[in-house]
């Protein structure tokens, strides 16, 4: 059999934010939420892997019914495997700190929620390679501030698909503009 008649590769799309964030907040609610639903839409995550809003996405895709193992993974900035969320299925310790930002927003598609410097910085690059990047509004942070802006008008690699950072305010609606852009 021919090796693309074999499996279909499922998409990749980052999960970025607040690494800070505790259960009850917002923003950790969405990534959870968010994180189920990639997996039951036949995506797989990819987070820097570890605590706040990339803990809440690896634990919201391993709640989905249809998970499966290798579903979430975590380019950590250290080079310990032990830092990674305990939701993590694949850790690849990179000791590049800040500068593996660039990897994670090398996925099809890159989702902020809230979000300090590190996620700004991921976001830029997400806008440099041309992927789509959809913003979450109603937890503050970058995702609220850059939602429904062009990041600058040169824009990237691509970027006449999209002239803006998409703004969604639910995890269902990035789901549905996933589905219809990726």
């Amino acid at each position: 059999m021919h090796p693309s008649h074999a499996f279909r590769r499922r998409p990749l799309v980052a999960v970025i934010g607040d690494g800070t964030v505790g259960e009850e907040a917002p923003a950790y609610l969405m990534a959870r939420r968010l994180g189920a639903l990639l997996i039951d839409g036949g995506y797989r995550i990819i987070t820097g892997g570890l605590g706040g809003v990339m803990e809440a996405a690896c634990r919201g895709a391993h709640e989905s019914l249809h998970y499966r193992e290798g579903d979430t993974v975590a380019l950590l900035p250290t080079l310990n495997p032990k830092d990674a969320n305990p939701w993590v299925d694949i850790v690849i310790p990179t000791g590049l700190g800040h500068a593996r930002n660039v990897l994670v927003a090398s996925a099809e598609a890159v989702v902020a929620i809230g979000g300090g410097a590190g996620t700004l910085s991921e976001m830029a690059f997400a806008w440099i390679y041309g992927r789509l990047l959809v913003a979450l509004v109603g937890v503050g942070g970058w995702s609220e501030k850059l939602a429904g802006h062009s990041i600058d008008e040169r824009g990237g690699l691509g970027r006449e698909k999209e002239a803006c950072v998409l703004c969604a305010s639910t995890p269902e609606e990035v789901l549905f503009l996933l589905k219809e852009r990726v």
